[in-house]
């Protein structure tokens, strides 16, 4: 009897922007003594993901080494003025064909944790989905799940709006991971969200993920 084979899917973390809003590079921030760079390729990578991409700045030394650090392959962004959008594009280059799918996680989200990337995972393989993305009260947030089908459409140079343009083609038919858990949509961005983040996360550290369908 021939054993199923586990598909590959890889986790991507667009880290090349100014952090602008925040004042202050979101990489080298810290929750539970962790920083958010180290926080995020943990997550995705302890998730299931076989490998994590991490695209950051040219020259941005720091982070590099702390993403290296943590596992994943870091890769520099030379132009990254179009946005998160042109990072996902990169790595997206360096996917071969043994590749099914990729987790797209954003250093803004680094409440979340290993077991947020499982559940994602595990809705989508039993749905068969080609986007997945997690809700919280009616809200989307990430990390996000594209299978190979969308990737085509996520590298061509002509897309309009980044991912979100993928996203709103396809959310018909995507599946939605419901749940309770506020870290899937608690973007850290500013310094007051950071703030908030740490309020919320010493207060929430047992709650529950919920149960999750379509």
């Amino acid at each position: 009897m021939s054993q199923e084979i586990e598909p590959k899917i890889v986790g991507i973390v667009p880290a090349a922007g100014a952090s602008k809003r925040m004042g202050r590079p979101k990489a080298l921030l810290e929750l539970r003594g962790a920083t958010f760079a180290r926080r995020v390729v943990r997550a995705l990578a302890g998730g299931g993901c076989a490998v994590v991409y991490f695209v950051t700045a040219e020259h941005d030394e720091d982070t590099s080494r702390i993403a290296r650090d943590a596992g994943a392959v870091v890769l520099t962004n030379p132009d990254p003025g179009e946005g998160p959008i042109t990072s996902l594009r990169l790595a997206l280059q360096h996917l071969d064909s043994s590749v099914e799918a990729a987790v797209y996680l954003p250093l803004d989200y680094a409440l979340i944790e290993a077991e947020h990337v499982a559940l994602l995972l595990a809705v989508a393989a039993r749905e068969h989905a080609d986007l997945a993305l997690p809700m919280v009260g009616g809200k989307r947030g990430h990390p996000a799940y594209f299978g190979r089908a969308l990737f085509r459409e996520l590298a061509d140079p002509e897309l309009a709006g980044g991912a979100r343009s993928v996203v709103h083609r396809h959310l018909g038919r995507a599946c939605l991971v419901q749940s309770e858990d506020p870290a899937f949509v608690t973007d850290i961005d500013t310094p007051a969200a950071y703030e908030e983040a740490v309020r919320l996360d010493a207060g929430s550290r047992g709650a529950r993920l919920g149960t999750a369908h379509e």
